[in-house]
């Protein structure tokens, strides 16, 4: 007779485990030695055991249904319950018995974590309907409609509720799409009432346009076109087709006359370049007499200057102004050069200011007297009061002074 700790096997091949009840048969072994029939007995537990490990792994690691691994565990049960495995079957059945409590864990976790789902997705649901009633009083019709069209791949990617709820919130939302398609449908066919307008208006300004394109009136034409340019903004746009097709025409007789204009105007901008090109030459020479050294040298080579820059004729309108104001920047500096000489030898701000230079020499010299008999009588206050009023004089007298200097005496 052979035994280990977990089973024996007895004279008559009989193998035995042992369990808290008591023994137990497992089965029969004839096969071999009574060591074989343990081992092979014993191989048959550990079986199990990596059974029960691999089912414990999946129900804590993988989403296995609590359906499905009751019944793995109920299997497993049934095998150690029958005996045929030599080992401490007690603690397999605590292992069951502890994935059996896992099992009704997660499955408490996964109702808490439906109803959990559940009050997400209501609240999802309501927000979208809310977001679709906001949207379907937009006048965005283009992004108000993609934005629809997520709102419903959303919806149908959230877990569905209780039929009431979401029949009812469904209701809202697809009211909501459909009062904002109502409202679209509308407003293109007044859109397409419109740009028929729009087509008949513009086939006008077209055959205006067209009748223009030969025209040699270069300014009253271009004028023209540019109040067709305008009318036709006004007018609005017609079907696309209809637009493109109508806005050819319309541009094309505009390129045919601004295309003869362009070549007249070409020859003339040739001509106005080469005058521009004299200009600035003159406009060197003219800067060339600033600053003015002697003024009536200067007038009369600006006089010179200024025949042949009139006789030149028109440069480039946007050059003009630059050109222009450097001629003008010389004549302000002749100008400023005659007012200093004016200034300088007008008689009569000269004897102005030497009949001023004379009564304030006059009351300086009166006030000294004044001062000296004032000290020779002793009476010093008076003395230096007519001294602080000396002082004043004597200032302007110097600044009058400094004037008459100007004026060359």
């Amino acid at each position: 007779m052979s035994s280990e700790p977990w089973g024996r096997v007895d004279e008559t091949g009989t193998v035995y485990v042992r369990t808290a009840e008591g023994e137990q048969v497992v089965g029969s072994w004839q096969a071999g030695s009574p060591e074989e029939a343990l081992a092979y007995f014993e191989r048959k537990y550990e079986g199990l055991v990596v059974e029960i490990g691999l089912l414990e792994r999946r129900v804590k690691t993988t989403d296995l249904s609590a359906k499905d691994a009751t019944a793995a565990i109920d299997h497993l049960r049934g095998q150690v319950d029958e005996h045929h495995a030599v080992g401490d079957l007690a603690a397999l059945r605590v292992r069951l018995d502890g994935l059996v409590a896992t099992v009704d864990s997660r499955r408490e976790e996964r109702k808490a974590q439906r109803a959990k789902q559940t009050d997400e997705a209501r609240v999802a649901k309501e927000a979208l309907v809310v977001e679709a009633e906001e949207l379907a009083a937009s006048d965005q019709w283009r992004s108000a409609g993609e934005r629809l069209r997520a709102l419903v791949d959303i919806w149908k990617g959230l877990p569905r509720l209780d039929r009431k709820s979401d029949d009812e919130l469904w209701h809202r939302f697809s009211h909501a799409r459909s009062a904002f398609s109502k409202r679209r449908k509308a407003h293109f066919a007044a859109l397409d009432a419109q740009r028929e307008e729009a087509r008949k208006a513009k086939e006008k300004l077209v055959a205006e346009a067209e009748s223009l394109s030969g025209s040699t009136d270069w300014g009253g034409t271009a004028a023209r076109y540019r109040e067709l340019m305008t009318d036709w903004k006004a007018a609005g746009r017609a079907q696309r087709e209809a637009e493109d097709e109508l806005w050819n025409r319309f541009r094309g007789a505009q390129d045919v006359f601004f295309a003869a204009r362009g070549e007249v105007f070409a020859e003339r901008d040739a001509e106005q370049s080469e005058n521009l090109k004299l200009k600035e030459e003159l406009a060197v020479e003219a800067e060339r007499l600033v600053p003015v050294t002697d003024l009536k040298t200067a007038r009369a080579a600006f006089r010179a200057l200024n025949e042949r820059w009139e006789a030149i004729g028109h440069v480039p309108r946007d050059a003009r102004p630059k050109i222009e104001g450097r001629m003008h920047a010389v004549e302000r500096a002749l100008q400023e050069s005659e007012e200093t000489e004016w200034r300088r030898t007008n008689p009569e701000a000269r004897a102005r200011a030497a009949g001023l230079t004379g009564q304030l020499q006059a009351a300086v010299d009166k006030l000294r007297t004044q001062i000296d008999a004032a000290r020779a009588a002793g009476n010093n206050a008076r003395a230096d009061k007519l001294g602080r009023e000396l002082e004043g004089r004597q200032a302007l007298l110097d600044q009058a002074l400094k004037g008459l200097q100007e004026f060359g005496g």
